[in-house]
Order: structure tokens, then sequence, then C-alpha cells
């Protein structure tokens, strides 16, 4: 009955608020409302929350407390200074767990090393480490790489720049990571990434349970919690997506099967043509991911595994790679410089008789100091995961002076880490990669991971950031190298209400093949 009543009294006020809102200028800090606290203000800016938290904590020093309705267990400390985030991530980490709400909020990923904490965290993070770091692992994610752009991608962008047609970016990049992903993770390639253009069903699950987990962080869990038991609106659409993904990851361990039994007859025709055959059978097993698990069982844990790896390694690469293509967009300086930085490499390419379009080696293009510094300050200013949340175990006092109790929720806004003039100086809002390089411009300057979140800190490092800028140079130096970028008029450019910071209207462009 308190639900139904809750429902019934947030509901007419948000829309009474939402369109109060738009009709007259409001004030940024949020409204401490009586009984319903600082919900209404949350909700109507939810829209666009991740810019209102970051005029907040500009208003409000960094940090500041926010509450919803009694009951409701809504108690926030929202957070983006420095000091603090190391303060919960490396000084007194193990105070401020993911927590039991983060992990029924994602429970499609329930057990896995995105919810859980402590030794078990760590087993699991064990394990991944040195399947990640693998020199053959390692080959293996850089020539799927490389191959999908040589081979996929950019004769998919030629035949775009030749026909003049628009394409989405977003779309684009969300295919070809999609792709790369599932390869890593099963050996298997699904091809989205083709001119045909494939329904993105498993894609498009993918963005559902990333845009339903944001709809529960800003809502009452009692209110989604209701719904997802009368199974309607979000919820509806959450269940529908976990019945895709089950459908497509048995489709995947499938194929899966079949390849690796073609595979092995292949081998056995060819040892008996072969009398001599060199070379143990481990040399010939496959180096996806699966094959580092052979006691892999089908189970929810398992199924909750490889969602969690198809979120990680699709949703962070490609969303990125989208504010990349539209920051460099706005500035064909940086582009200049950017392609001024590849030369030396193409053209030792073009004495060497390569001609046509030009791919660029993982090993080539490591070094290039520039172009990481690019992409990191497209991640200063876009991270994709835009803000984190932990619970506080026991009470504690933050650097910041401010006291948090036993079963708080903190939340850190990594969007308006980089948005704040204390941390980043005056020019923050400013699309500037030097401010990454040292004074001769030959160096990255080191800048700590509390101040730069977006590859995570302390215990939770993030352990396949190289594997991610690999990925990332690559597809920017042989896109920038081969095509002008022209940007299509009248685009509303914002991010989307969810966990991942994609555009909520995509990103759509032409292209036009270089005249070397």
């Amino acid at each position: 009955m308190f639900i139904s009543l809750l429902l019934v009294l947030l509901v007419p006020l948000y829309l009474y608020l939402k369109a109060s809102s738009r009709s007259k200028n409001t004030s940024v800090l949020p409204t401490n409302w009586p009984i319903l606290h600082m919900f209404p203000s949350f909700m109507v800016n939810v829209h666009n929350l991740h810019d209102y938290l970051t005029l907040v904590l500009i208003g409000l020093g960094h940090n500041f407390r926010a509450h919803g309705p009694p009951g409701t267990g809504m108690r926030f400390f929202i957070t983006c200074d420095p000091a603090n985030v190391r303060h919960i991530f490396t000084t007194n980490y193990t105070n401020f767990p993911k927590g039991a709400e983060f992990v029924t909020i994602f429970d499609i990923k329930g057990g896995t090393l995105f919810t859980v904490d402590g030794e078990d965290a760590a087993a699991q993070r064990g394990k991944l480490k040195s399947v990640l770091s693998n020199p053959r692992m390692i080959a293996s994610t850089e020539a799927c790489c490389r191959n999908k752009v040589e081979n996929i991608l950019l004769p998919l962008l030629a035949y775009m720049a030749s026909t003049g047609t628009p394409f989405d970016v977003q779309e684009l990049m969300s295919r070809f990571m999609f792709d790369l992903a599932t390869m890593s993770l099963f050996g298997v390639d699904p091809g989205l990434l083709s001119l045909d253009k494939p329904p993105m069903d498993a894609v498009v699950a993918l963005n559902t349970v990333m845009e339903v987990g944001f709809f529960r962080h800003a809502m009452p869990s009692c209110c989604w919690k209701l719904m997802r038991w009368l199974n309607i609106g979000p919820e509806r659409k959450l269940c529908t997506a976990h019945k895709v993904l089950r459908r497509f990851l048995v489709e995947m361990m499938e194929r899966r099967k079949m390849e690796m039994m073609e595979r092995r007859k292949m081998e056995m025709m060819e040892r008996k043509i072969n009398t001599y055959h060199f070379g143990s059978d481990d040399e010939q097993d496959g180096v996806d991911i699966m094959s580092s698990y052979p006691n892999y069982v089908d189970d929810d844990l398992s199924y909750a595994k490889n969602i969690g790896y198809m979120l990680a390694a699709r949703d962070t690469i490609g969303t990125t790679l989208t504010w990349i293509f539209y920051n460099l967009a706005q500035n064909p300086n940086i582009v200049s410089i950017i392609r001024s930085e590849i030369w030396p490499i193409a053209s030792c390419k073009v004495a060497s008789g390569v001609d046509a379009m030009m791919i660029f080696e993982p090993n080539e293009i490591k070094s290039l100091v520039y172009l990481r510094a690019v992409l990191y300050e497209t991640l200063r200013l876009y991270p994709p995961a835009p803000f984190e949340r932990k619970t506080v175990a026991a009470d504690d006092i933050m650097p910041s002076g401010h006291e948090v109790r036993t079963g708080d929720t903190i939340l850190i806004s990594l969007y308006s880490l980089g948005r704040m003039e204390g941390v980043w100086g005056n020019d923050c809002l400013d699309y500037n990669p030097d401010r990454w390089l040292s004074e001769d411009g030959n160096n990255l300057r080191y800048v700590p991971s509390h101040k730069f979140l977006a590859f995570n800190s302390g215990p939770r490092i993030c352990l396949g950031k190289e594997i991610a800028v690999m990925q990332m140079k690559t597809v920017i130096a042989s896109v920038l190298w081969n095509f002008d970028v022209e940007v299509m008029e009248g685009q509303s450019i914002q991010p989307k209400p969810s966990c991942i910071l994609e555009m909520k209207n995509g990103f759509i462009v032409k292209l036009k093949k270089r005249e070397m």
C-alpha cells in the first residue's frame, strides 16, 4: 500500500516539476522539499543528470549530501573531490565496497568481478589478469583488431565515402566493438559490422541493461522492484533483454564448438599429410578467453561473467571512440597534429610500396604520445562510465571533512571530476590534449588516478587498459589518415541517461577519401 501511494504521489509531482522547469529558470542547487527532500530536483533533471550534478558540485564545493523520501534508503554523499576519491578507492577502500544494493541493481552481473568485493574479487581478478596478460592472448587481440580494421572497417568506410552516404559513428563503433568483444571472448565473429547492417538485437539488449541500471540508481528501490514484480515499464524491457542475451550467448557457444570441431578435423588431416608433426596440442588451441576456462559450466554465474565482459569490452571503447571523433571534428588543428605524428610511419609504408588504404600495426603506433594524449583528454571530459557507486561499510570521516554513516551510498561523478576548475584549471572545459604532455612534448605528464579516474584506481585499476588503448589508437590512426570527416548540421549532441555515456541521438557524419 505504501509503495502504491508513493508512486501515486511521485509521478504527478515529477510531471508537474518537469513541466514547470521548462517554463521558467530555476535555481541550480537542489531544493530540499518536505518529506521528499531532494528527490524531485533530481527527477526533474534526470534527462541531463551528469551536467546537472556538475553544476551542483561546482556550486557546493565538490561535495554534497542528498536524501530521498523517508523509508526509501536513499542517503547519498555525492563527490568529485580528488582527496575523497583517493580515500575511497585506495587509502580506505575496504570500507567502501560495492554493496548489496549495487548487486541488486546489476543482478544480471551478480557474482562477477563487477559486483563482488573482498577475497572473491581478488580471486577473479587474479585469474582475469593472467588471461589478459598472456602474450598469446595479447597477440591474438591485436591481430583481431588489426584484421577487422583492414578487412572490414576501412573498406566499409571507403564505400560510405565513395557514395557520400551519411552514417552514425556511434552505431558503427558499437557494431565494430561488439564484434571484437565477441571474438576475444568466444573466438567467433558475429559479423555485425558489415554493409548490409544485420540486426543488432544483442547490442540493443546490452544498451537496455545499462539504461535500466541508470533508472534503478535514480529511483527508490521499492519503486523499481514493484515494477519488476508487475513486469511493466523499464523492467519489462530488461526482462526481454535478458532473454535476448541468453539466446545470443547460447548461439555463440554453439558456433564456438562447431568451429573448434572443424579446426580439429583440419589439424588431423594436416597431420596425416605431414608425417612429422611439430608443436604440442596446446599450441594449436584457441586463444580466446573461453579457452582459459576449460571447466566452463553453462549456469547463471557463467552467463553473468560473459555479459560483464561484453559490457566492459564493447561499451567503454565503443563509446569513447564516438566521443573522440566528435571532439576531433570540432578541432581540425588537433587532427593535423595527429597526422603529423603518424607521418613518419606512413612515409615508410609509402616508400615500401604500400598503396590504397593504409593500416597501422599496433606495434607501430604504440609509442605515439600525442595520440595517447588525445585519448586521455577525451576520457577526461567524456568518461564512458560517468559515475561510480560505493557503499559505506562503517562510519567514516572523508578528507573533505564530511561524515558518512554506515549504509550511506557514495556516488563519485567522474563526469564532473573532469570539469572542475580546482582540479584541471580555468580551461577545464576546453578540449586540449597538450595538458597531458611534458614541456618538451615527448612524454606524458604523470596524472594520479584519483584525479583521472577513467581507468579506475587502487586495487580495482583497469586490467584491460593497454588493450583498450591499443584498439582505440589503431582505429583512430587508420581512419584519420585515410579520411576527412564532415559533421552533418543540425544535430543535438548530448549524453543519454544511462550508466554508459553514449550519445542520446547518435553522431551523424559523412566521409571524404583523402588525397595523399
